[in-house]
Parts: structure tokens; sequence; C-alpha cells
């Protein structure tokens, strides 16, 4: 299993401008001003060439990929964690797009974990190639005319033809209402839901009150993801916990996300933090605490020592100071691990892939 950071900047950071000009506009420029140009021909021509060049950050947080076949039958099947306030520059700074996603979990409902949501619904739902099974399913025919003049009224598109949807069911409610407007535009077709763009997994307690996992494989191992609650947000007299994610392996390895979570360690999740190998732990930098994520200052000075060195930081606002060898290190984007490590696979403890 492979763990890439696609996106760990503030949620809704935008990015700068700076004012650049292009390796093949830096050639020509070389050869016209010659050898010994003077610096004000060099600047004159420079601010003829450059342009606004704008670099965006965005939150979109992780992609696992898992050694199994894909909706499209091919390796690897690529997980999303959460969808960030728009997952396509992300997904895109990574030579990605939703074609290539076969499923995402959402943690909780704030825009910027949901906000990519309308973006993979629409696109997988319109691009009649997104799986072999699809376009057998579609036989040629655009979808909302099938949907339309084929289905019943109240039928939605075959699993196998678009993107997993895993979700605690106390979350999926609040998701269908957050993205249900955004969602209802297809012309002609009745009875849109959100069932209609995804293959939804409902995780945690049911109401039979079993808790269910979803079990994937990854090469000769096996992991298995679990939601967790933790509160994230008390507002309005309500409560938003946010469910995050503990992924263990067959062989004992584990790996914990709790994704928002309100303090360093909440209590309920003490164990599962005492349990995990690894946990991907958010932090905010801001001179200003919000109170709705641990603060940096918070897990240098309070948090244990033993879970601080299993803790791979990523961060809201600027990029967090902190002690040498404190961490076990500070994600930026386009970082990745594979797990189990090598240390866990020696002991014999997993499968070697």
């Amino acid at each position: 299993m492979k763990i890439l950071a696609i996106g760990v900047n503030s949620a809704f950071a935008t990015g700068p401008y700076e004012d650049v000009i292009t390796v093949k506009q830096a050639r020509e420029l070389c050869l016209k001003i010659g050898s010994k140009p003077k610096e004000d021909v060099i600047a004159a021509e420079i601010n003829k060439l450059s342009q606004r060049l704008y670099t965006p950050r965005w939150q979109s947080n992780f992609l696992i990929e898992f050694d199994m076949p894909s909706k499209k039958g091919k390796r690897p099947y690529r997980l999303l964690v959460d969808a960030g306030g728009d997952v396509r520059h992300a997904l895109k700074f990574i030579g990605l797009t939703s074609a290539d996603v076969d499923g995402v979990y959402i943690s909780h409902p704030h825009n910027d974990h949901i906000g990519g949501i309308e973006y993979l619904a629409l696109t997988t739902f319109f691009n009649p190639f997104y799986t072999p099974a699809k376009q057998e399913w579609l036989n040629n025919q655009f979808i909302a005319n099938k949907l339309f003049l084929e289905q019943d009224w109240w039928a939605v598109p075959p699993g196998n033809t678009k993107p997993d949807l895993f979700i605690h069911r106390k979350v999926l409610g609040p998701l269908k209402r957050a993205v249900g407007p955004g969602l209802d535009t297809l012309q002609g077709v009745p009875h849109v839901s959100l069932e209609t763009y995804f293959d939804i997994h409902v995780l945690g307690k049911q109401e039979n009150g079993h808790t269910k996992s979803h079990q994937f494989q990854d090469g000769e191992g096996q992991w298995t993801l679990t939601p967790i609650f933790a509160m994230h947000v008390i507002s309005s007299s309500e409560e938003m916990p946010s469910y995050g994610i503990s992924l263990q392996y067959s062989g004992g390895y584990n790996v914990l996300m709790p994704t928002d979570i309100q303090s360093l360690m909440p209590t309920q999740l003490e164990l599962y933090y005492k349990r995990a190998n690894v946990i991907y732990m958010d932090c905010e930098t801001s001179p200003f605490p919000s109170g709705v994520h641990p603060h940096v200052k918070d897990l240098i000075n309070n948090m244990d020592k033993e879970i601080q060195k299993k803790c791979l930081l990523y961060h809201y606002d600027g990029y967090p100071e902190v002690p040498d060898g404190m961490f076990s290190g500070i994600l930026k984007t386009g970082d990745s691990h594979t797990y189990p490590d090598e240390q866990f696979l020696a002991q014999g403890k997993g499968h070697k892939k």
C-alpha cells in the first residue's frame, strides 16, 4: 500500500502569483542578447516576455494505492481520502484525472473535504469509458438517454460503472444534503441522487448493531479499513465528528489517519494511537489557534514522546518548525510512503510484495 500526500496546505489558501518566462523564451533571449549583455537590456527584454504564473495551494489530503485490480481491471486501485476543496488541481499535479480514481472515502462534510465530490461525480458519470463494464452497459448510448428511456425511473447505473464511495452512515445524510443541489443536474432524468453517481459502501456501526469495515487486497496481503470516531467541531450546540480511518494490515501493521480532530489525542482514540505504527497527524501552525485542530505547539509540548515518533505531520497555514528528530516527519505535497515498512517485513510479520 502506498500513501501519497496530494495536498497538505491550508484548507482555503489560494497561492502566489509570480512573474516568469518559459525555458524556451529564456533560450531565445540568450541568443538574442549575446554573451555580454547589459543588465538594463536583460531587464527590459524579460519584462517584455514575462507573464503571470499562478501556483495554487490546495487541501485534498491523500491518495492511497492498493496493489489490486482497479475499476478498469488494471493495478493499482486508487482511493482518495477526502476530496479537498477542489481535487482537480491536486490530481493534475500528479498527472491524474477523475478517470484514474476508483473510490473516495469521506470523513466529514466540511467543504475542504467534499468540494471535489461534484467534479468526481459528474466527470465520471459522463465519461463513457470510465470502466469497461460501463462501455458494455451503455452500448454506445448517451447515459442520460439510457437512464430515461430504457431504465425504470428509480434505477441507477450498476456499481461497476461508477466510483466507490466509502462513508460512515452518520456522514452520508449530511453529504447528500450538501452536494445534492449540484448533482441534481441531469436533464430529463428523475430521482437523481448520490447513488446515481457512486457505488456507496456504508461503513461503521449499522442499524443491526454490527460494525462494518472494508477489506482491500494488497498483493499477497490485505488491509482492513475501519472508520473511527473523533470530535471535530461543536457549533450551534451541535456536534460534528470526523470519521478518520484505521488501516490494519493482515500481518498486524497499523496505519492511523484521524483526519480532522479537535485535540492532539482524543481520549476515545488513545488505544488507536498506541497501537498504530504510523499516524498521519493534522496540525495548525497559525499564531491564533482555532480550537478545531491540534496546534503544533500542543504536539511539541504535550504529546507523549512515543506517540510523537509515530507522527507524520501535515499542516494548516505555514510550514511547522519542530525540534529535530521529534516526529517521524513533516509532509510536503508529493511525499509518498509504502506500507508495511521494510523493518516490519524483515521481522517476518507481513508479506513481501
